[in-house]
């Protein structure tokens, strides 16, 4: 069993949280030097950093006259949690819904239930709620709650069931009640029942996995009110392309339990509005109302802050940080949680042949990628976890970058004319690719060297995740910051089953992740995660490119969240000070 005494979101005297400028700025995982001088993972160091800045004092009337505006890199997509699997919707969402279990730096530690115990087997898990909890709609928290989530998530049936938009839940449960073929699906779910007695919730699992308990902390399962439930429970996705249901864009559906209220969405002026919840069981927020505004551009966004139009955003450039600080803005670093791969959908020749995917691994120069777009902490990755976890391996095989190799290793698979159509993101940067387009003009610029014709192919964001799940992309970048410190959340995210989005069945691999995920015990789980992660480097299906420290910016006059090596920044901690 675990517990803290620690409120839920707030945890400013332990090691969680952002170094700032205000004070001092200690960068995890950065000694100030480029990440491609290291050589392995000791080289790093991933422990969270500690806050050195004290807690300045309030400006109260600033506080709640005063709205605070962050300018994120790209707009929501889903109101509803669970139909969410992108870092944008969580930030907003994050702020309304609560989970059953938190995240403080990568520990779990209790959320809506103040604690927690497992079975021996790790197949029932009882959860403890905290008293006195409300939803926004007034409907009280209790376990009947809690199970009413979960029952609604398992008997999902159509569209809903499509991994376009229950992502999350399939990745960690497995599949449904009773899944639709059309759906994809064919694992059996593990999700057997819950069970209620008063503020008590017992959720229970046909067999163990290593996600757990780090999966109840998903924003994807957060718990929305009964009412809400009762409110959505008609609405139908028939196919697995069907637009998102109207009451996820649209505020006043869903009910919350978390420090703010969802009050506004302006779609048209790409900006979201929230209010102080009063009723909050835990601290209240010092800032009465919250926007988080979409600007897709990075410099446009540091233009913005310097302007005074918003007080802080996310993902600002390498090559602005430094003068941002100079100019007396905080500007502090995340820890290295991420990963930024190049993949290889083997749905379409030659990328079936594994000679090719070598050939490929080869022709790429990771280190200039690091060297030249990222941030200082960055690091060339070799495989598809990072080094912070557990099951990480030194014995994976490595593809060094050699253009020679490449192309002798091209003409021996008979591939030396190979065209490939490679599609990249736009509008938008993510914490693990901060400049989209210039990780593909890099990449493409090898590839070309090596021999191989690329056709570009650049999509918009709210396209590309649909687009590159669909298998049609042949060569695409894209990445994962993680939810959880279990590799399971890399590995199994991806490659536990076959998909289309990697176009490969080997049942090697398949079954490598399974054992390692399904084995209770510590020692030989990390040590069966080292043997999966082996098996997936021998297949290769896709190039590992680096991991990176995403930094975060604020003006001079404002108390900032805890920075999160999991993104999970909560604007509940954020207030103005009296500083100038």
């Amino acid at each position: 069993m675990r517990t803290s005494p620690t409120p839920i979101r707030r945890a400013l005297a332990a090691a969680a949280g952002a170094a700032m400028a205000l004070g001092l700025i200690t960068a995890c995982g950065s000694d100030g030097d480029s990440g491609s001088d290291a050589d392995s993972a000791e080289d790093f160091d991933f422990s969270c950093p500690e806050r050195t800045d004290g807690t300045p004092e309030a400006d109260t009337e600033a506080n709640e006259s005063t709205p605070f505006v962050f300018g994120t890199p790209g707009d929501p997509t889903s109101l509803d949690p669970i139909l969410a699997s992108d870092g944008e919707t969580f930030r907003v969402n994050r702020q309304v819904f609560d989970t059953l279990l938190d995240a403080d730096c990568t520990d779990t530690v209790p959320g809506l239930a103040e604690s927690w115990e497992q079975n021996p087997e790790g197949t029932e898990w009882t959860f403890h709620l905290r008293e006195g909890v409300t939803f926004h709609d007034g409907a009280a928290l209790d376990g009947a709650a809690v199970c009413k989530n979960f029952d609604r998530w398992a008997n999902f049936t159509g569209g809903f069931q499509s991994p376009n938009f229950t992502y999350y839940y399939s990745a960690v449960f497995g599949g449904f009640a009773a899944n639709d073929p059309e759906m994809g699906i064919e694992t059996e779910s593990i999700y057997k029942g819950c069970t209620a007695d008063g503020l008590d919730a017992t959720i229970s699992l046909s067999k163990y996995t290593s996600s757990f308990p780090g999966a109840f902390t998903l924003e994807s399962l957060s718990i929305i009110s009964p009412q809400s439930i009762d409110a959505v429970a008609d609405v139908q996705l028939p196919a697995a392309d069907s637009p998102l249901p109207d009451y996820t864009q649209t505020v006043g559906t869903l009910a919350g339990t978390g420090p703010y209220m969802l009050t506004d969405w302006n779609h048209s002026e790409q900006q979201v509005t929230l209010t102080r919840n009063d009723n909050y069981f835990g601290e209240k927020a010092k800032i009465k109302t919250l926007i988080f505004k979409t600007i897709s551009d990075e410099t446009a966004r540091r233009q913005a802050l310097e302007a005074g139009d918003i007080q802080g955003y996310d993902l600002a450039a390498p090559a602005d940080a430094q003068g941002l600080m100079d100019a007396g803005y905080q500007v502090p670093v995340r820890g290295v949680f991420n990963l930024l791969y190049l993949a290889y959908t083997q749905g379409h020749a030659p990328l079936e042949d594994h000679a090719v995917r070598e050939a490929l691994s080869y022709a790429v120069d990771r280190e200039r990628i690091v060297n030249s777009v990222l941030p200082a902490g960055g690091m060339v990755a070799t495989q598809f976890i990072p080094p912070s976890l557990n099951g990480y391996s030194d014995d994976v095989a490595t593809y060094d970058f050699d253009t020679e190799k490449a192309k002798q290793m091209l003409a021996d698979a008979g591939a030396e004319d190979l065209t490939l159509t490679f599609c990249y993101p736009t509008d938008v940067t993510r914490p693990y690719m901060p400049a989209p387009k210039d990780i593909f003009d890099m990449i493409s610029s090898d590839l070309q060297a090596a021999g191989v014709t690329v056709e570009a192919k650049p999509i918009t964001w709210v396209d590309y995740i649909p687009t590159t799940r669909s298998g049609e992309c042949p060569l695409y970048l894209l990445g994962w910051t993680g939810d959880f410190a279990d590799p399971y959340n890399f590995l199994g995210t991806w490659f536990a089953a076959e998909s289309t989005e990697w176009g490969f069945d080997n049942p090697e691999v398949f079954d490598a992740i399974a054992a390692a995920n399904t084995e209770p015990d510590e020692a030989k789980r990390v040590e069966l995660w080292k043997t999966a992660n082996e098996a997936v480097m021998e297949e290769l299906p896709g190039l590992p490119i680096s991991s990176s420290p995403p930094s975060i910016a604020f003006a001079p006059n404002v108390y900032p969240p805890d920075v999160s090596p999991l993104t999970r920044e909560d604007f509940s901690q954020v207030y103005f000070t009296t500083a100038s």
